[in-house]
């Protein structure tokens, strides 16, 4: 091959159909990002401006759908766990019943019908905590509204003023959240 072949062999294989493809597609993407044409193409500035619009759509929509996720697992998580709470306070009446029938039972009964009453109210009680259920019973505690309803003052001497004197009636919680407070007198000496 002479020196004039050579040269133009070189320059073919530059103008390979993929080179000059990519050529032509660069230059023709440049002209077309670089300012709209008059078919009314956006610039690339503008479109630029609307991935970059685009992308922060993205991400709130990205946290508006983590925020809806977590509040939505934290209201079933509540779900189950309060989920109970009205058919438990409504079982509270049958518990104040058994207290009092043991408190109330005559000097003529049984020794056996203190005894299965005793272990009624013990099993009810157990089935209760199984469901996160404890009660409140303020013995030698300080007055706090949010557990505790006073129902009168009274004076004693032995114990110091906003203490627990009297309680009329065990108080519940479940998950620590206050089902019905404790009825209880306040000192005020």
């Amino acid at each position: 091959m002479n020196k004039k072949d050579k040269n133009t062999v070189d320059e073919t294989e530059d103008k390979t159909p993929e080179n000059v493809l990519n050529e032509d597609c660069d230059d023709t993407v440049s002209e077309a990002l670089s300012e709209s044409d008059s078919n009314g193409n956006p610039s690339y500035e503008e479109l630029f401006d609307k991935h970059e619009e685009l992308e922060k759509q993205l991400l709130r929509s990205n946290a508006d759908l983590d925020n809806a996720i977590k509040r939505t697992l934290s209201e079933v998580e509540k779900a189950h766990k309060y989920g109970v709470e009205k058919l438990l306070s409504e079982l509270l009446p049958i518990i104040d019943n058994l207290e009092s029938a043991l408190t109330n039972l005559s000097k003529d009964s049984k020794k056996e019908d203190k005894e299965g009453i005793e272990l009624t109210l013990k099993s009810f009680e157990s089935t209760l905590d199984k469901f996160g259920m404890v009660p409140i019973y303020p013995d030698n505690e300080q007055f706090n509204p949010e557990k505790h309803e006073a129902v009168s003052m009274e004076k004693d001497k032995s114990k110091k003023d906003g203490f627990i004197g009297n309680i009329f009636q065990r108080g519940w919680e479940l998950h620590s959240r206050v089902l019905r407070p404790a009825r209880v007198t306040v000192i005020k000496n």
